[in-house]
């Protein structure tokens, strides 16, 4: 997986793209679709990305999913329809098994990248596993995540940074730790939940989305091997992170911008290695 993920002709970044959540399968197909022609034009990697069901909610009556089953051979029949790789979290030891019988990539939460049982169960399914840096914890401490998918016997690892907590209703993300973390492992920027306002009053999260394309750029200059970006079609309607998540006809002329820098970047560091 990882090689797939390298595998740009143009040394291009790679991209984990989708919707927070799935909310049905022909919300899913059309969004996997309008990605996958603008990272096919711009050589750019990518996996489609989608919460088979979120756990982590502020409050009881906010959306979970669609139910597991049903959202698990969605997320298959996207990767089936489209031949690409597919991401989707998961939250305990047992839901790692059951999850890589329908994806590619099993993605460990931020809250939950300290949980030992979680991360060898992620590893022991043979699977990429890419583990979300927890809000409160530094960069050098994510070492200790990936020597366990790494001592469980799997090579195959990320790291996605996604900010960290700023008081109590804000994140900031510190780039000193992209280039800390890739000494470790490949990193992916998670511009969607670095620009996350949580623990608003209302019990539902907040965002900062017209930063998007701020924290990508920065992203790209400091070394980010990858981006996540979550995308909707209307996200006033989304069912989950509609508050920070990128509009779908907007991704198509973001990443092109973003993938013109990291064109420039390459050629300014290939100058320099001729120097």
């Amino acid at each position: 997986m990882l090689d797939y993920l390298k595998s740009s002709p143009t040394g291009n970044f790679f991209l984990l793209a989708g919707p927070c959540v799935i909310e049905g399968e022909k919300m899913a197909l059309d969004i996997a679709e309008k990605v996958l022609e603008t990272t096919s034009r711009l050589n750019i990697p990518y996996v489609f990305k989608g919460s088979y069901r979120k756990a982590n909610r502020s409050r009881l009556d906010s959306f979970t999913g669609i139910g597991d089953e049903k959202a698990l051979k969605i997320l298959r029949k996207v990767g089936e329809t489209f031949n690409i790789p597919v991401v989707t979290d998961i939250h305990t030891p047992c839901e790692a098994s059951i999850a890589a019988q329908y994806v590619d990539v099993l993605q460990i939460p931020a809250f939950l990248c300290r949980q030992t049982d979680l991360l060898v169960a992620a590893a022991l399914t043979g699977k990429m596993v890419n583990i979300k840096k927890g809000q409160f914890l530094s960069a050098q401490a994510m070492r200790f995540a990936v020597n366990k998918v790494l001592d469980s016997g799997n090579n195959e690892v990320t790291i996605t940074e996604r900010g960290s907590s700023f008081g109590y209703q804000d994140l900031i993300v510190d780039y000193r730790g992209i280039p800390v973390m890739k000494q470790f492992a490949p990193v992916i920027m998670d511009i969607t939940h670095s620009l996350q306002q949580p623990n608003q009053e209302s019990g539902v999260t907040g965002g900062k989305p017209e930063l998007i394309e701020t924290v990508a750029r920065a992203a790209i200059a400091t070394g980010a091997d990858g981006l996540f970006i979550e995308t909707h079609p209307n996200p006033a309607v989304a069912k989950s992170d509609g508050a920070n998540m990128l509009q779908l006809d907007l991704l198509d002329q973001l990443l092109t911008r973003l993938s013109t820098l990291k064109m420039t970047i390459n050629q300014l560091d290939n100058n320099n290695s001729k120097n």
